[in-house]
């Protein structure tokens, strides 16, 4: 799964490199941490929230076939959750 975000999230950037991703197991659920140069949060983001929506349905596609739960999670620098749109179902 990290690899997956990793994949999408660099592509979207400007600053690939400042790229951080950390994952949190649990039993049923995978949390996935990202951390971006600030400056890229609003690519990540995107208008209404669409980009991040998008990232974490294919995400959820690829966790249910491997059955698991999985929960993306931007951070900003100071290791505060940012406040993205929930996701809209």
């Amino acid at each position: 799964m990290k690899e997956f975000v990793a994949y999408i999230v660099k592509n979207l950037v400007d600053h690939p490199d400042k790229v951080k991703i950390n994952e949190i197991g649990g039993t049923q659920t995978l949390i996935i941490e990202l951390s971006v140069e600030k400056s890229d949060i609003g690519k990540i983001i995107g208008k209404k929230g669409k980009t991040i929506n998008a990232i974490r349905t294919l995400l959820m596609s690829v966790a249910s076939r491997n059955g698991i739960r999985v929960n993306l999670e931007i951070l900003e620098e100071n290791g505060a959750r940012h406040d993205a749109p929930p996701m809209q179902q």
